[in-house]
């Protein structure tokens, strides 16, 4: 080896390409997650896991299985009259501010009188307001025209403000009265009748009249009757 050839510095080797070391396969698995995932398969999956199948079935089934109950009243001149007069009274609580009021003459009466109202008030303002916007549930669709006269809301089916209403307004009027059941069997009619009118599921009257009984439960506390 001559001195040049011991001065010259030996060639460094080219550097390995990393790429060529992968195989096909091994690159198509880098392109894949070096893509954005689908914001709406995140949607359905969060979805999913926000409600459970298995829950979501039952209350379809249980709300089925009551439509298939009043499937056979519809049509029954008796029935459908019943039911659509409650339901058209249980609009705006009318029925039940009438019965707090029919007879408050006395100072004791119109206080009792006043507290239905007042209950009645905060109900509605937190199951059409809050409760309502928390929920986004379609009402059941009509499969004939209705026979007759109903009022149709706009807000969300779930829960139902009739049934929470009326279990406030039998709950606080049946209160220290030795007859209860004729404002339990109203109040009975009232939730009933917006499953019969196919306003509400079963699920959205259950539900909504346990709303109610909470509701009633803290009015007796924090108003008790004297």
């Amino acid at each position: 080896m001559t001195a040049d050839e011991a001065e010259r510095p030996e060639e460094a080797p080219d550097a390995a390409d990393p790429l060529e070391d992968l195989e096909d396969e091994d690159l198509d698995d880098v392109a894949f997650f070096s893509e954005a995932p689908d914001q709406e398969m995140l949607d359905e999956e969060a979805f999913e896991d926000e409600v459970p199948a298995d829950t979501s079935a039952a209350i379809e089934a249980f709300d089925e299985a009551v439509e298939q109950l009043f499937a056979r009243l519809r049509g029954n001149p008796v029935a459908d009259r019943v039911f659509y007069t409650a339901s058209e009274l249980g609009n705006f609580s009318i029925l039940w501010h009438a019965l707090a009021w029919a007879g408050a003459t006395s100072k004791k009466g119109r206080r009792r009188a006043l507290r239905v109202s007042v209950a009645l008030a905060v109900e509605s303002a937190l199951v059409n307001g809050p409760i309502k916007s928390a929920f986004n549930r379609s009402r059941p669709l009509a499969e004939h025209d209705h026979p007759h006269r109903l009022r149709q809301p706009l807000t969300s089916s779930f829960p139902s403000g009739h049934a929470s209403a009326a279990v406030v307004a039998a709950a606080l009027l049946s209160e220290s009265r030795h007859r209860r059941w004729p404002f339990w069997a109203a109040a009975s009619v009232v939730a009933a009748s917006r499953v019969h009118v196919r306003i509400h599921h079963a699920s959205d009257v259950v539900v909504g009249a346990l709303v109610g009984a909470v509701i009633a439960r803290l009015f007796k506390k924090i108003w008790p009757l004297r």
